[in-house]
């Protein structure tokens, strides 16, 4: 049945002080090594444009790697020197959604992928 990458997203849930803060992330992924991919992680409960958003990734077995984070607000991304180039950090403000997309999968991509929102 040929080579397939599989992404498997958690739902991450945090508790606020005086609301729910909630991050919800896209389902998992089952796709071929060179397909492109975009995972979603759709915020609630606190102010979208006034926090860092970040992602990262647990390999089977290894420990988290961060990825790269954006600040909605400004737009400003980061990444880690491992993960440059490789993908790509997007957010939409209309949708208080952050995106993390691959323009063509390696094998090696299949891993647990996490967002994860800062506390400043």
């Amino acid at each position: 049945m040929g080579s397939t990458v599989t992404l498997a997203l958690l739902l991450a849930v945090l508790q606020g002080v005086s609301a729910e803060v909630q991050l919800v992330q896209s389902g998992a992924e089952v796709k071929r090594p060179g397909e492109s991919l975009r995972i979603s992680c759709k915020t609630s409960g606190y102010s979208f444009t006034s926090y860092w958003i970040s992602w990262v990734r647990q390999m089977p077995g290894r420990e988290l790697e961060w990825m790269g984070s954006i600040h909605p607000g400004t737009s400003d991304t980061r990444y880690n020197p491992s993960f440059q180039g490789q993908v790509t950090i997007s957010a939409d403000s209309s949708t208080s959604t952050v995106y993390l997309q691959w323009s063509s999968l390696k094998a090696s991509d299949s891993a647990m992928y996490y967002c994860a929102r800062g506390t400043i």
